[in-house]
């Protein structure tokens, strides 16, 4: 530009500059409102939280959409200026909703876990321990399955699935479980075939016999049904060893549960873990925690860490002692584990992605797009926090998981400060809407 047309440009009034400058940015920029009306219109995103999700390999700080109750998008950063609703999770890990491969939901009036005493109503107690699907292990059979659905399955806002037991009536109570004449695997492979949504597996448990009739029948309805077996092994019997179970009867696949009991011989006199269950790990048996109110014993848990034998899937066997006990919660549980030097996303993967893919459910434990949107928000704290074992023995660690948020199919069902929630300020208006009393 010659010098005298550019001195000329650089005298332009500075008004019309400013006119000039506005009509251009104006032509070039979208108005606030359009780009606002360009956002994707989400119904939730998670903002900043730490995302651990094993099966795509995510531990780090992402931003999580939902729409329609299904994953919308993970990303470092999501517009959320159109979403319904926002939550800042920072400072916090979100996981895919946890998974309890092991609890006792079948609750009524009977006097045991089959429609009775002993199981309790998930919703009560799945979310605010960031569960989202609950497997039921074992509490029906095939006689009383359609009850158990009808009562409980049908009804809960958690995902409720089933291992189905091998004896007909379920866990009915001692002479019920020792039934040999109702553990019938034709039954049982039909109901499960029935059933293909929510019945996952096939459950023995319980028997106190010295042969391996509960074990033989209950892996030939896992053939016939082509799904897995969990087996809690019951009394301790040397006609019965557990490393002719671990190392002939069970398929791989199949899940050993109360692996760190100490109660069927995993732990030597030696002070070893029994190398049968080494062995079976080798064939491709999976070992779940199953808790419970008398299945975890710090003797067996730090001897297994010691060996490098850590769980395959974490679970509470829930029930109303349990809880009330040693055990607590899922959070709990995965506490512990981190206590005996777990990594958390080896914990967090035994509590979502594993059990997903022991009961053969790949759509869940995970945050995939188009998966179900269950979530789970938790902090870390950190301080001084005892653990006890179900049989009233304490170890201190220093981190603690504290859920948070629970997020099932894209909604909000447990929120501990209001994460999600409208800041209340003078004058505000009550929500109209309907709401459960």
């Amino acid at each position: 530009m010659h010098i005298r047309q550019r001195a000329h440009w650089l005298a332009v009034p500075a008004a019309l500059t400013l006119v000039l400058g506005a009509a251009t940015a104006s032509a070039l920029a979208p108005s606030t409102a359009a780009a606002t009306s360009q956002a994707e219109a989400y119904d939730l995103v998670i903002e900043r939280g730490h995302v651990i999700d094993p099966k795509n390999h995510v531990d780090a700080v992402r931003d999580v959409a939902v729409n329609g109750g299904k994953i919308a998008k993970v990303a470092k950063d999501i517009d959320s200026s159109a979403a319904k609703q926002t939550v800042d999770a920072a400072g916090a890990y979100l996981t895919p909703g946890l998974i309890d491969l092991h609890a006792h939901l079948f609750p009524g009036p009977e006097d045991d876990y089959a429609n009775g005493k002993n199981g309790v109503s998930p919703d009560g107690f799945t979310f605010r321990s960031g569960v989202t699907t609950a497997v039921d292990a074992g509490s029906s059979g095939a006689a009383n399955f359609e009850l158990f659905k009808k009562n409980i399955i049908d009804r809960s806002q958690t995902r409720v699935l089933a291992f189905l037991n091998i004896v007909g009536k379920g866990m009915g109570g001692a002479k019920v479980e020792q039934d040999v004449s109702d553990m019938k695997p034709g039954p049982a492979a039909e109901k499960a075939a029935e059933h293909p949504d929510t019945v996952v597996g096939i459950k023995t448990a319980h028997y106190e016999g010295k042969d391996w009739a509960a074990v033989d029948n209950a892996v030939e309805a896992g053939d016939k049904a082509d799904l897995p077996v969990m087996v809690d092994f019951g009394a301790n019997h040397p006609e019965r060893p557990i490393e002719q179970l671990l190392g002939e009867k069970l398929r791989p696949g199949d899940i050993y549960s109360h692996v760190y009991s100490g109660l069927r011989n995993e732990l030597l006199d030696s002070g070893k873990l029994n190398s049968g269950l080494h062995k079976g790990r080798e064939r491709g048996v999976l070992f779940d925690v199953g808790h419970g109110g008398g299945s975890f014993s710090w003797d067996v848990a730090v001897e297994a860490m010691k060996e490098g034998f850590a769980p395959d899937t974490i679970s509470t066997d829930l029930h109303i002692t349990s809880m009330n006990a040693g055990m607590k919660d899922m959070p709990n549980i995965m506490g512990k584990f981190l206590t005996l030097g777990m990594p958390l996303k080896d914990v967090v993967e035994a509590s979502t992605w594993k059990p997903a893919k022991a009961v053969g459910r790949a759509d869940l434990g995970n945050l995939s797009v188009g998966a179900p949107a269950d979530l789970a928000m938790f902090s870390l704290d950190k301080g001084k926090f005892g653990y006890v074992d179900s049989f009233g023995y304490r170890i201190d660690g220093s981190r603690k998981l504290t859920t948070q948020l629970t997020v099932r199919d894209g909604k909000v069902v447990w929120d501990l400060n209001g994460k999600s929630a409208k800041k209340w300020t003078p004058g505000a208006k009550p929500d109209t809407g309907e709401h459960e009393h």
